[in-house]
């Protein structure tokens, strides 16, 4: 959303390493893990246990509004030394003091608040006219068994308790793919804020997820109007700039050694997003729309 209202230049933001660590490694007792920062051209980052080594790549921006070495630093100067310290943050310069840490509520901040600052301020996410729709359908299928059904399924604590959050989410997968029959996006012709929604967790469904967290039952690439739905929100170059599949895959397959002990990320990428994606042509940006 950042890049597609034109606001990078106004908003200063930072990316985190992928890789969690010790967010106080000089204080023995103190073993949280979390996010950290780290500069390209840094040592190399094992997992909390030591095991396996993910690069400090060109992609990494430290915090250079308040030179913090974790996002746990961040939430204890805004006074919360309980957490949990989790991304992404919306921190503001002149208070210094966490402004949202929800993201779906930044997202919406994103789309009109900073209108007189953005390039492109014509650009609206949340049409008006699709409102309620797009917020019963995230209410009741986006976000508890697609969203968050992946993590449901791969964190469940007993086998029932998997089997259901994966059903739950492969019947709603199934219900959008039946959707995406009529429609290039979930309200239509244009991208909204829920596309952006659906789309982060699909793209990372094939690569990390189907293995991660045993949602296997099938993949997006076997779902073909989820693939083309995702293949076409990839193609909007503001959308594509925000992915990074190295920094996703070594997040989940680094940062929890008690699912993934010795660090091991596997090879595959998932399916090629480059390639068209077979309905219809490309939908333009919807940063350069008029």
């Amino acid at each position: 959303m950042l890049y597609l209202k034109g606001l990078e230049d106004v908003i200063s933001y930072s990316i985190v390493h992928p890789t969690w660590a010790r967010t106080k490694p000089d204080v023995d007792e103190d073993e949280h893990c979390g996010w950290v920062y780290r500069a390209p051209g840094d040592p190399p980052m094992a997992n909390p246990l030591g095991h396996g080594s993910t690069l400090c790549d060109d992609a990494l921006i430290p915090d250079g509004a308040t030179n913090v070495q974790s996002i746990r630093e961040l939430y204890e100067r805004s006074g919360d030394s309980r957490g949990p310290y989790t991304t992404p943050v919306l921190w503001d310069k002149e208070e210094g003091v966490i402004v949202n840490n929800e993201s779906t509520e930044i997202l919406r901040m994103l789309n009109s608040a900073f209108d007189e600052f953005a390039i492109h301020p014509q650009l609206d996410m949340y049409p008006a006219e699709h409102e309620a729709f797009l917020s019963s359908l995230n209410a009741e299928i986006i976000y508890p068994r697609i969203n968050n059904g992946v993590y449901r399924s791969g964190f469940a604590r007993s086998q029932e308790m998997h089997d259901e959050a994966v059903g739950e989410c492969f019947e709603a997968l199934e219900k959008v793919e039946a959707n995406l029959a009529e429609t290039r996006f979930l309200a239509g012709e244009n991208l909204t804020w829920l596309d952006l929604r659906l789309f982060h967790t699909l793209v990372r469904f094939d690569p990390v997820y189907t293995v991660y967290f045993k949602t296997n039952l099938k993949r997006i690439s076997d779902f073909p109007n989820l693939l083309g739905f995702v293949r076409d929100v990839y193609q909007v170059p503001e959308i594509k700039r925000s992915i990074n599949m190295q920094h996703i895959k070594s997040h989940y397959f680094t940062s929890h050694p008690h699912l993934n002990t010795f660090g091991i990320v596997p090879k595959y990428n998932g399916p090629n997003l480059d390639v068209p994606s077979g309905r219809g042509l490309t939908a333009p940006s919807p940063a350069v729309k008029s």
